[in-house]
């Protein structure tokens, strides 16, 4: 009843967002006038911009998981993230889907664990990172950084928990068997409310999860941080593309004003203000001075180019996957 409820309010919002609130930036037939607008060349732009997007979902999860390549990659993410889009719950039906399509090839619990997690602090962190990095670039070239400024405090100040955290739980064996047996018997006390045994996993699963977690980042913590930052960046390229696509140019909003309207919206969409940041980078983006029928339009095709794109991928990944095993994945490793 509560998923069904919860699912009922973003639905609601969704449908009140564009009923009520983009109409006020935009008649949506002077829109509607813009995207027909667009040329071939710029929609060959739009389409290289998506499968750049596309392909750079697959890297962080090669850096975190040895063994596994490109191809399945691909086909997880896509699914899973097709699976986050669609399934009430969202980001836990997607990390669902991830394990068990990486259990069935044959990975390790244990390495499946650490490359879910790695993947996700990472991500995390760079969303929390740039709404800072985007305040600072307005304020040295002399931009009005107002709108940005709490939300890149905010968002400073829980990147430096986060990270502070991770490191915490890394610094000692000691430390981590201490914070797995309290975690332990704190989910052992819930279980018991509701009649579950107890857990399998105690503080000595914490500290082998450690010594994984340190073994695997001083061999590729690098390589897990290009490519999140490029699989990140490359989503922000799909709506600098859209923007320019429909008549937005540099001269009525720039590319760090993108990047900070972007980043906003970012952070914004990872908490429940609206579904998925909606109709927060359009309000950003047009107090900038980008004309109200050109971003609404770049906006509503740049939602269309990184959902649409991807859910279609994530429906052949969930018809394919088990064929995977053949193609690319060489197990543990």
């Amino acid at each position: 009843m509560k998923r069904g409820l919860a699912g009922g309010v973003a639905v609601a919002v969704i449908v009140g967002t564009y009923v009520f609130v983009l109409p006020q930036f935009a008649n949506y037939g002077e829109v509607w006038a813009q995207v027909r607008m667009l040329s071939w060349a710029w929609i060959g732009v739009l389409l290289a911009t998506v499968a750049l997007n596309v392909v750079t979902f697959a890297p962080p999860w090669m850096a975190a998981l040895p063994g596994l390549r490109f191809l399945p990659a691909l086909t997880v993410t896509q699914a899973s993230t097709a699976g986050t889009y669609l399934a009430p719950g969202g980001p836990a039906v997607g990390v669902g889907l991830s394990a068990a399509m990486l259990l069935a090839w044959g990975f390790h619990a244990d390495q499946v664990a650490l490359a879910v997690t790695l993947t996700g602090i990472w991500n995390q962190l760079a969303i929390l990172g740039f709404p800072a990095l985007a305040f600072a670039l307005l304020t040295l070239t002399g931009g009005d950084g107002a709108a940005l400024q709490t939300i890149a405090t905010i968002g400073l100040a829980a990147f430096v928990v986060v990270a502070a955290a991770f490191a915490t739980a890394l610094a000692s064996s000691q430390m981590a068997r201490r914070v797995g047996d309290l975690a332990a018997r704190m989910v052992n006390r819930v279980l018991r409310v509701v009649r579950h045994g107890p857990v399998g996993w105690s503080g000595e699963s914490f500290v082998r999860f450690r010594s994984q977690a340190i073994g695997l980042l001083r061999r590729r913590w690098h390589i897990l941080t290009l490519a999140t930052l490029a699989g990140q960046l490359s989503v922000f390229l799909v709506l600098l593309a859209s923007l320019r696509a429909l008549g937005v140019d540099a001269g009525e909003v720039s590319l760090i004003e993108a990047f900070a309207g972007w980043s906003l919206a970012r952070v914004l969409g990872s908490i429940p203000i609206t579904p998925g940041g909606l109709g927060i980078v359009e309000t950003v983006l047009v107090g900038f001075g980008g004309n109200d029928p050109g971003v609404v339009a770049a906006v509503l095709v740049y939602r269309f180019l990184t959902i649409v794109p991807t859910l279609a991928l994530g429906a052949a990944a969930g018809a394919t996957w088990r064929r995977n095993r053949r193609v690319g994945v060489t197990g543990p490793g």
